[in-house]
C-alpha cells in the first residue's frame, strides 16, 4: 500500500512539473535573444524539481534585469568588481580569437566592396583638401586681408563649430533615406562653396563662406564612414578603418603639395579654384554607388515598426544617453589632439622658426606621411590588440615625442618630431571609425558616429585659435627684425600633453564591441525599433553590450 502511495505521489510530482513547464512556455519569451548557455546555467543552479521549475520565470526575469544593469556603457560608472575586471582586461594578452592575420589577405575585397570604400575614402580626402587650404594659406590670407593670422584662424574655428549641424541633418537623412544621394548633394554643394572662397575680397565674406562650408563638411564623414564600415568584411574593418581615416591625412598631403605648386606662382586664390577638381571626380563616382544591405535591412525594420522615426530616435537617446555622452567627450579630446597638432604647425615653422614656405610645406608632407603610416599600421593592429588597447599604446608613445616635435631649432630634428607625432596621433585616429561604428546603436550608424564626431569638433573648434592667441600673447624673449616672435611651440606642447592625458582616461573608461556584426536583428527588433540595437556578433542577438561577446 505504501508503495502504491509513493507511486501516486511521484506521478503527482511529475504532473506538477509538467504543468510548471507548460506555464513557462506560455509566460516566458523563449526567443533566441538569450544564449542557450544562460538557460542551462540557470537550470543547473536551481535543480529540476517541480517546485524549482515554477520559480524559473521569476529567476529568468531577475537575471535579465541584472544583465541589462551590467551594460556599463549605458549606466553610471561604479567601482564594482565587474568594472575593475573591465579595466584589467586592457592588460590581458589577446586571445586566440584575435589572432594576427595576414594584412594582404585582409586587403582583398570584392569589387563592390572596393568601389564603395574607394568613394568613401575619396570623399573624406576631398573634405580634408578643402579644409586644409585655409591652414596652409593662413599667412597669405592675413597679408591679403590686412589682419593677423589669429584672425584668419577664426575661419577654421567657425568651420569646426558648424559641422555638427551638417552631421545631424545629413545623418538623419542618410539613416532614413539612404547615403548615396545625400553624399552626392553634399559633395556638390561644398565644391561650389570652395570655388566661391577663392573670390572673397574681405575677411567677413571669407569667414561667411567657410561657415556654410563647415555645415556641408560636417555631413560627409558620417555618410562615408557608414557606407564603408557596413560594406567591409568584419575581419577587415580594422585595417580599412585606418586607411579610411587617413584619407584626412592624404587630403592634408595633397593640399600641401598643391600649395607648394600653386601658391608661390599663382597666389592663394588659385589654390581654392583648382582644389575642386578631386571633388568633381568623386561626385561622378558616387552616382554609381549602391545602398548597403545593412541599411536596407534597417530601413525595412523601421518601416515595419508601428513607431514614427522621431520616436525611434528618442528611444535610442533614452536608452543610450550615456554612450552618446561618452562618444562626444572622446571625440572632443581626439579632435583637440588632431587639430592641435596639425592646424597651426605650418605657421609655427614659418613664424617662430623663420623657415620658408617651402620648408613649412615639407614639414607638413613629412608629418602626413607619418600619419598615413600610423593610421594604417595601428588600424591593422587593432584587429589583434583590440580597439581601446591600440589607442592607449598610441597615446603613451605619442606623448614621448612632444619634446622632439617642438623644442629643436634645426629643421631636421623638427621633421623627425613631426613624423613620429603624427604616427601616433593618427594611429589612434585610425581606430576611431571602426570603434564608433561598432558601438553605434543599430539603425543609427550614420547619425551616431557622424554627430559624435562633429560635436567633438565643436568642442575642439578653438584649438588652433587658442594656440595662435596664446602664442602671440607669450612671445619668445628675443626679437627678430625688431619684432616679437610668437611662442607657438610651448603652447602646442602644453595643450597636446593635457589632451593625451584626457584621451588616456576616456579610453580606459570606455567599452568595446570588437568584431560586432552589423544588421542582424532579432524578432524583438522587427516589432519594436526602439530595440534595434541588438547584439550583432551573430551569436545570440541579445543585448547590444553583451559582455560574453566582447573581445579586447
Amino acid at each position: 500500500m505504501t508503495s502504491v502511495n509513493q507511486d501516486k505521489d511521484q506521478i503527482h510530482s511529475q504532473d506538477s512539473a509538467s504543468a510548471a513547464v507548460e506555464d513557462v512556455d506560455v509566460d516566458v519569451d523563449m526567443s533566441p535573444a538569450r544564449p542557450v548557455g544562460d538557460w542551462q546555467s540557470t537550470l543547473e543552479k536551481m535543480g529540476t524539481t517541480g517546485r524549482d521549475i515554477k520559480q524559473l520565470p521569476a529567476q529568468i526575469e531577475e537575471d535579465s534585469l541584472a544583465e541589462l544593469r551590467s551594460d556599463a556603457s549605458d549606466q553610471k560608472p561604479t567601482f564594482a568588481a565587474a568594472v575593475i575586471t573591465h579595466f584589467a582586461e586592457l592588460f590581458k594578452r589577446p586571445g586566440p580569437e584575435n589572432a594576427l592575420q595576414n594584412p594582404l589577405k585582409l586587403l582583398r575585397l570584392r569589387p563592390k566592396q572596393a568601389y564603395t570604400f574607394s568613394v568613401a575614402f575619396l570623399g573624406w580626402m576631398v573634405d580634408a583638401i578643402d579644409f586644409f587650404c585655409v591652414s596652409m594659406t593662413t599667412t597669405e590670407l592675413a597679408a591679403s586681408f590686412g589682419t593677423d593670422p589669429s584672425k584668419i584662424t577664426s575661419a577654421i574655428t567657425v568651420t569646426l563649430m558648424l559641422r555638427p549641424i551638417g552631421a545631424l541633418f545629413f545623418g538623419i537623412i542618410g539613416d532614413r533615406y539612404g547615403r548615396r544621394i545625400p553624399l552626392m548633394v553634399n559633395l556638390f554643394l561644398f565644391t561650389v562653396i570652395e570655388l566661391a572662397s577663392g573670390f572673397a575680397h574681405n575677411l567677413s565674406t571669407f569667414v561667411g563662406l567657410r561657415a556654410v562650408y563647415g555645415i556641408l563638411m560636417g555631413g560627409e564623414w558620417g555618410l562615408g564612414n557608414s557606407l564603408a564600415m557596413e560594406t567591409l568584411p568584419v575581419e577587415s574593418r580594422g585595417i580599412f578603418s585606418g586607411i579610411l581615416q587617413e584619407g584626412y591625412a592624404v587630403g592634408n598631403l595633397v593640399a600641401a603639395m598643391l600649395y607648394y605648386a600653386i601658391v608661390p606662382r599663382l597666389g592663394w586664390r588659385a589654390l581654392y579654384w583648382i582644389s575642386i577638381a578631386p571633388a568633381a571626380v568623386t561626385i561622378v563616382l558616387a552616382y554609381f554607388l549602391e545602398e548597403t544591405d545593412v541599411w536596407k535591412q534597417a530601413r525595412k525594420s523601421q518601416r515595419d515598426s508601428a513607431k514614427r522615426y522621431h520616436q525611434v530616435v528618442l528611444d535610442m537617446l533614452k536608452r543610450h544617453w550615456l554612450r552618446c555622452i561618452y562618444a562626444i567627450l572622446l571625440l572632443a579630446a581626439m579632435n583637440f589632439l588632431s587639430h592641435g597638432s596639425q592646424d597651426l604647425y605650418p605657421t609655427f615653422l614659418k613664424r617662430q622658426h623663420g623657415f620658408s614656405p617651402k620648408q613649412a610645406t615639407i614639414g607638413t608632407v613629412v608629418g602626413n606621411l607619418g600619419a598615413i603610416v600610423g593610421g594604417m599600421f595601428f588600424g591593422y593592429m587593432s584587429g589583434y590588440l583590440g580597439r581601446r588597447r591600440t589607442i592607449i599604446i598610441c597615446v603613451v608613445c605619442g606623448s614621448c615625442f612632444i619634446p622632439l616635435w617642438i623644442l629643436p631649432s634645426k629643421f631636421g630634428p623638427l621633421l623627425a618630431g613631426a613624423f613620429f607625432m603624427q604616427v601616433f596621433v593618427q594611429g589612434a585616429w585610425g581606430v576611431i571609425p571602426v570603434y564608433l561604428s561598432e558601438i553605434s546603436p543599430e539603425g543609427f550608424r550614420t547619425t551616431f558616429p557622424g554627430l559624435s564626431y562633429q560635436l567633438g569638433n565643436l568642442i575642439s573648434a578653438s584649438a588652433s585659435q587658442i594656440e595662435a592667441t596664446m602664442g602671440e600673447k607669450n612671445p619668445l624673449p628675443e626679437l627678430r627684425d625688431g619684432q616679437k616672435v610668437p611662442n607657438y611651440g610651448r603652447v602646442q606642447g602644453i595643450l597636446i600633453g593635457i589632451i593625451y592625458c584626457c584621451v588616456f582616461v576616456l579610453i580606459i573608461l570606455g567599452q568595446e564591441e570588437h568584431g560586432k556584426r552589423f544588421g542582424q536583428y532579432t524578432k524583438r527588433t522587427d516589432h519594436d525599433c526602439s530595440d534595434n540595437d541588438g547584439d550583432d556578433n551573430g551569436s545570440d542577438g541579445g543585448s547590444f553590450s553583451n559582455t560574453a561577446n566582447k573581445k579586447v
